[in-house]
């Protein structure tokens, strides 16, 4: 990284919130660790393994602080109850970044537990040097319960670490999904860590028959697992509800074969109430009994069905696609060509795929959600700007859906303007949403409410732009879209786009009757790529202004 990336990064982490969240975050982890040494420091019943002075207390204290993110871990965790009590506190903490709070605690549990490890190397070691107890740096290591469920402890941690680096998670999933459930065993070893009675104040452990397996008379621990256990608990009873309710009636009612590939699955599920924008887990036994994929809901909440839109990139999504007879062959020999007149662009909508003819019938469907996502507070701005980079406009076609049963129904709330813009690379993306855009456009009575962009980073050769050219001249709608609005080429320019936006706010021209005095809430909503997630940021921050107060979401899984 170089300097000058290390220096913008530093004044964002120690200004404004940011600042005061590490302040929080790395203060309470310090001070934890801080009890730790001085309460074993100062304890005149271990006497005798304070002798080992130094690499005693910074194991107890980094100890203590894995206990507290051992727990802490699992909270972000409990995706059902976030998403009851996330329109209650997004006030106090950002529920939908629930993600990234799960990897800040995992950073510092991989840092503490090369402390705390390292030190209790250093204390075996000593141990088997001055004999304080009678045994080897062997026997401790291997033969007792805090050696060996450390171990094993170890193992898994290195085994999920590695698989949930973002290069191996986008390239084979399930190795990431199968290694993260090495949690299950990576608790139970935590919650028994202490039952080797390893800090006491007898030369010999004191076992006792029932749990936890330990005298709390001579070995004195601090029993942390009677505390952190709690969010095991809750974490599991969390994930035996989520089996019982995946497991109600769901019948797939369509499969529909859209360009490049992109296949939607509609299916009935009575039981399943949802919010737009939001998303699901999806498992189909027929291909693994326990891989479950996340995909974002693109169907309204008025729809008559549930669907979801699914790009065929991954090995799962392409076994799905197999099985169900709607393979990428398909699509581009039946949708991805001109149509019989000719007309450069025009493609079919979908074609309809019937499993059943093929001999296979329907598979089981098993659906985990709805879990919450950013996009369902859309309805909370005054001007929504919604950005799409490919498969990521799938939340958006639930939303604009939704905001269109809204304006029939007069029932917009506090929403007066949506932008949205959506990147592609290749014009057969456009394909799947083509029709939703084509209704949405025309059923406007306020050409103002719902501006659509529509970019096109693809580089096409001399003959198709001549090709497109020719085609548009004079035409009312674009040839590749089909749409009033006319496609752009190249990347957008937000920083342009959202200075512009601005202006017309701060100038009465875009919102009119807009009070001078009032601040304008403007939510920006994206869906696509976290590097291109961090420029959009960026360049919206840039241009903000005291009279309008800038928001900014980006989706998780």
């Amino acid at each position: 990284m170089r300097a000058q990336e290390l220096v913008e990064k530093a004044k964002v982490e120690l200004t404004g919130k940011r600042l005061i969240w590490n302040v929080l975050w790395y203060g309470s982890h310090l001070a934890i660790f801080a009890y730790g040494w001085h309460s074993q420091q100062n304890n005149a019943k271990l006497a005798a393994l304070n002798g080992l002075r130094f690499s005693v207390w910074i194991s107890r204290g980094a100890g203590l602080v894995l206990a507290f993110d051992g727990g802490l871990i699992l909270v972000p965790m409990l995706r059902n109850i976030l998403k009851l009590i996330r329109p209650r506190l997004m006030w106090l903490f950002p529920a939908d970044e629930n993600i990234w709070f799960h990897r800040q605690v995992a950073y510092q549990m991989v840092f503490w537990t090369m402390v705390h490890t390292t030190a209790h190397y250093v204390n075996f070691i000593n141990v088997e040097r001055t004999q304080v107890r009678k045994q080897t740096a062997w026997e401790i290591h291997y033969a007792q319960p805090g050696g060996l469920t450390g171990h094993v402890m170890l193992l898994i941690m290195f085994l999920m670490y590695t698989t949930a680096h973002k290069s191996i998670r986008k390239q084979c999933f399930e190795v990431f999904w199968y290694t993260h459930h090495l949690a299950f065993f990576f608790m139970i070893g935590l919650y028994t860590h202490a039952t080797g009675c390893f800090v006491r104040n007898s030369v010999d452990p004191d076992y006792i028959s029932s749990f936890p397996f330990y005298s709390t008379e001579h070995c004195l621990g601090y029993q942390s697992w009677r505390f952190t256990i709690w969010a095991g608990i809750l974490y599991f009873g969390e994930r035996v509800y989520r089996v019982i309710r995946s497991r109600r009636k769901t019948d797939i009612s369509k499969v529909l074969l859209h360009p490049s590939g992109v296949m939607e699955i509609r299916f009935l599920k009575p039981s399943f109430k949802y919010k737009a924008g939001q998303w699901l887990f999806l498992n189909v036994p027929d291909i693994s009994r326990f891989q479950w994929h996340p995909f974002t809901i693109s169907s309204a909440p008025e729809d008559p069905y549930v669907s979801v839109h699914i790009r065929q990139v991954g090995d799962f999504t392409l076994s799905l696609g197999d099985r169900l007879g709607a393979t990428k062959g398909i699509a581009s020999e039946t949708l991805d060509y001109p149509d019989e007149k000719g007309d450069y662009g025009r493609r079919k909508d979908y074609i309809e795929i019937n499993p059943k003819a093929l001999g296979n019938g329907m598979p089981v469907l098993r659906i985990d959600g709805p879990f919450g996502a950013p996009a369902e507070d859309v309805f909370n701005s005054e001007v929504a700007v919604l950005i799409a980079a490919g498969i990521g406009v799938t939340p958006f076609a639930s939303i604009l859906k939704h905001i269109w049963y809204a304006q029939r129904s007069g029932q917009l709330g506090a929403l007066r303007r949506v932008e949205f813009i959506w990147s592609c690379r290749d014009t057969g993306t456009f394909g799947w949403f083509q029709t939703l855009l084509e209704e949405l456009e025309a059923s406007q009575s306020d050409p103002d409410f719902l501006r659509i962009s529509v970019y096109l980073t693809q580089k096409m050769d001399s003959d198709t732009v001549q090709n497109i050219t020719i085609n548009d001249v004079g035409a009312e709608y674009d040839p590749l879209t089909l749409l009033q609005s006319r496609t752009l080429f190249g990347r957008p320019n937000y920083k342009q786009i959202f200075n512009s936006l601005i202006s017309g706010i701060e100038s009465g021209s875009y919102l009119p009757g807009r009070e001078a005095t009032l601040k304008t809430r403007l939510g920006i909503y994206f869906c696509g790529p976290s590097a291109l997630a961090s420029t959009i940021k960026k360049d919206a921050f840039a241009v903000r202004t005291r009279s309008v107060d800038i928001k900014f979401f980006k989706e998780h899984f």
